[in-house]
This record gives C-alpha cells, sequence and structure tokens, in this order.
C-alpha cells in the first residue's frame, strides 16, 4: 500500500477537521414560531370558562382570559397539577392573545410555535421530574358508549360551557380527556378505544345534590359530580390511579415582553 507523505498526512488530517468542523458549526434546526403575535392584558373574563377560550382557525391563534400556566397546558399537554412552581405569575394574571402563522398550519406546529413564544416573550425554563400523582383513565363503562359520530368529523374540535354543563363538537377522546383534565385538575388518558370524532352534551344539574347541605362552603366533589355525568350522559367514566408522572418543574418565568 502507498504510504503518504509526512506533508500529504499533514493536508489529509487537516480536511479531515475541517470537514468535522463544519459539522459541527452547521446552524442547530430553526425554532419554529409565530410570524407575529400579540399580548395583552385580558380585556374581559370569558364567561363559564374557568380557563379561557382557546381557537385556532388557518394559522391563527386567538386565546381569550388565559395565563401563562393555560398556554404551558396547551403547548405540552399536561394537566394543571403537571406545572409546579411561582403560581402567582403562572396563574393569577390573565392575558388576551392572539398569534400568526404564515398560511394554514397543523395542530402540533401551533403548539410547537406556542413554546417558542413562551420561551421568547415569557422567558420561560423548567425542568422535567417524575412525581407520583393522581391519574384517571377514561374508559367506556359497562353499560356502553351512549356518544355519537359527529357531524363534521374534520372540524375543528370545540367545546362550551355553560352554567349546567358543557357541548363538545367533533372532539376525539383524547380531546376530551385534555378538556376534562382541566375541570379535575389530574392528568387524564384516554382508554376508550373510541375511534374518530363525536358530538356530545352533559347536564350536571341531575348529578348535583343541592339538598345535602345547605351551606355555600361545602361544594360537590367535581370528581365525583363529573364521574356521575359521564356515566349518566355519555356511558363513559373515570377510573382513579397512582403512578409516576411526568412533571414541569418552573425554574423561571415573567410577564411578557412588550409586543
Amino acid at each position: 500500500m502507498r504510504k503518504h507523505t509526512p506533508t500529504k498526512q499533514i493536508l489529509f488530517r487537516s480536511a479531515l477537521a475541517l470537514i468535522a468542523l463544519g459539522f459541527c458549526l452547521r446552524p442547530a434546526a430553526a425554532q419554529v414560531a409565530f410570524d407575529v403575535a400579540s399580548i395583552r392584558p385580558s380585556s374581559a373574563e370569558v364567561k363559564f370558562e374557568h380557563d379561557g377560550n382557546t381557537e385556532v382557525s388557518h394559522g391563527t391563534l386567538r386565546m381569550r382570559d388565559v395565563t401563562i400556566s393555560t398556554c404551558i397546558r396547551y403547548a405540552y399537554g399536561v394537566a394543571p397539577a403537571q406545572i409546579v412552581g411561582n403560581a402567582k405569575v403562572i396563574s393569577d394574571i390573565h392575558y388576551d392573545i392572539t398569534a400568526k402563522a404564515d398560511g394554514d398550519t397543523s395542530p402540533a406546529q401551533m403548539k410547537l410555535r406556542m413554546r417558542t413564544l413562551l420561551a421568547d416573550r415569557f422567558k420561560l425554563t423548567f425542568h422535567h421530574e417524575k412525581k407520583e400523582l393522581k391519574v384517571y383513565a377514561l374508559t367506556v363503562a359497562k353499560s356502553g358508549s351512549k356518544i355519537h359520530p359527529a357531524a363534521a368529523p374534520d372540524g375543528t374540535p370545540s367545546h362550551q360551557n355553560s352554567d349546567i354543563g358543557f357541548t363538545a363538537r367533533s372532539m376525539s377522546m383524547s380531546d376530551f380527556g385534555d378538556y376534562l383534565s382541566g375541570v379535575i385538575n389530574f392528568p387524564i388518558t384516554d382508554h376508550t378505544s373510541l375511534p374518530g370524532r363525536y358530538d356530545f352534551a352533559v347536564d350536571f344539574t341531575p348529578y348535583v345534590d343541592t339538598h345535602q347541605n345547605n351551606d355555600d362552603t361545602v361544594r360537590p366533589d367535581p370528581v365525583a359530580v363529573t364521574n356521575a355525568a359521564l356515566k349518566g350522559d355519555l356511558g363513559l367514566q373515570l377510573t382513579f390511579r397512582k403512578e409516576p408522572v411526568d412533571v414541569l418543574i418552573i425554574d423561571h418565568v415573567e410577564p411578557p415582553t412588550e409586543n
């Protein structure tokens, strides 16, 4: 085999080093971000919505009366109990947010953009830990499911709360679990094996015992009432257990930078 001369060896090694350096200096994949985003103090509360209102349409995200906690839940798909730290900043201040992307954008891409917005505008940093929490599995009750396929299966999932219950449109069981996790404050996973999207409604009135106690300080257990309504109106149920869950520990967060 022909041997390299010392000079050629030096040149050869230098070339390899430059190639390796080129790989190291390649720019990281660009963060997916909104083209423009407006964040302002909330102008008014959203009636019957304890967690504000979030709508996505044709590349535009509109959030009304939401907190930083709401945005974290939207971006990372976690329940309120999975967000730990600085409760005053992330839960007490409410905002109206309008953010736009270039053209139609998938739901997953909108959530990635929200992650970037949280980091850029709220200076959010956090780390992950495992913590044993109450979790609930959403399953079909023994009586069988009572829900019906959505009239518009390709429609945008949505819900509408009222003083007695809620209605849902074009909602998958996974979407429904995410919605319920905000109601009862614990992670919920879909174990129904029900495919597709559904329209349904729940009326809590028959499941709240208004004669049990006249003391206004005693409130019904939201999990018990929700479970009774799910079984009675939808043929679904929540099954409780404890297991290690991924939790986001807030390291730093602050009010948003100016628009």
